[in-house]
């Protein structure tokens, strides 16, 4: 969700930001979609010559639902860890840029899998399998994404109602964020080296810091339609309100000028 979030953000943020770097006009994007499925989309600024695409990868690797349910309600999904996720490993080769995120589907149950073998599970519930966590899961996910991309041959991340951000000193990461959160920053170090051998570049726009002290950009109790039928929830996971997720794409436009920047100086 957060990622979809960010993409329509992009899309708005490309509207009128592309215009600084010419003296053309705004420029609105045409559908490019090689395919129907709406988690997969690609918009082309004929102009300026530049595509924009998503690609719908939960987990980052092979994963499929064995089971719509599972022993939360919220499905059961087998992961293979080892395993590249085609659906977006086999496009990205022709684009500059490539940016990947995950986090909140590894809440969910899953099964493990590496070489083909189930070799541990998350709240499966399962006989005879072991419960490796999380942070297993996670860390396994990002190195095989970072491989999939080093392996590139031509390639040139309770209630929480509040109307309002909180101080530096109110709030602090740690427990499960903090790991997940040095579970990347680990992971993307170490792909960081191997990609720098190969002539790659790796980037993290870390949003974490400026992130803990938005949360009036959660749904928290709002988070459905006032007329819609459902279990009443706090939603302070996903970024749906407007403001804090779009700092993200600001956060990556400066990123892509400075860029732009070495290169030119070079």
């Amino acid at each position: 969700m957060n990622g979809e979030r960010q993409w329509d953000a992009t899309l708005f943020l490309f509207y009128g930001k592309l215009q600084q770097y010419s003296l053309a006009h705004v420029e609105y994007p045409v559908d490019a979609s090689i395919v129907s499925d709406e988690r997969f989309r690609r918009w082309f600024y004929t102009t300026y010559n530049f595509t924009i695409a998503a690609f719908w990868s939960p987990y980052l690797v092979k994963s499929m639902e064995a089971d719509p349910l599972g022993p939360m309600h919220t499905g059961l999904f087998n992961l293979h860890l080892d395993t590249f996720d085609d659906n977006w490993t086999a496009q990205i080769e022709g684009f500059d840029y490539v940016i990947i995120s995950a986090g909140h589907w590894f809440v969910r149950p899953m099964v493990f899998y590496e070489q083909g073998k189930v070799v541990g599970c998350f709240y499966c519930k399962q006989k005879n399998i072991t419960d490796l966590g999380i942070y297993y899961a996670y860390r396994r996910a990002f190195r095989t994404a970072f491989k999939a991309i080093n392996g590139l041959q031509n390639f040139k991340g309770g209630n929480c109602i509040r109307t309002k951000p909180v101080k530096s000193n109110e709030t602090m990461l740690e427990g499960m964020s903090m790991e997940l959160y040095m579970i990347q920053i680990e992971e993307f170090r170490d792909a960081e080296r191997v990609a720098r051998e190969r002539g790659h570049k790796f980037r993290v726009i870390d949003t974490t810091q400026a992130m803990l002290m938005r949360p009036d950009g959660h749904p928290s109790r709002f988070g459905h339609w006032p007329q819609e039928n459902v279990p009443l929830y706090n939603d302070c996971v996903h970024w749906c309100l407007p403001g804090p997720i779009d700092s993200w794409n600001s956060f990556l436009l400066e990123m892509l000028k400075t860029e732009v920047g070495r290169t030119l100086l070079r």
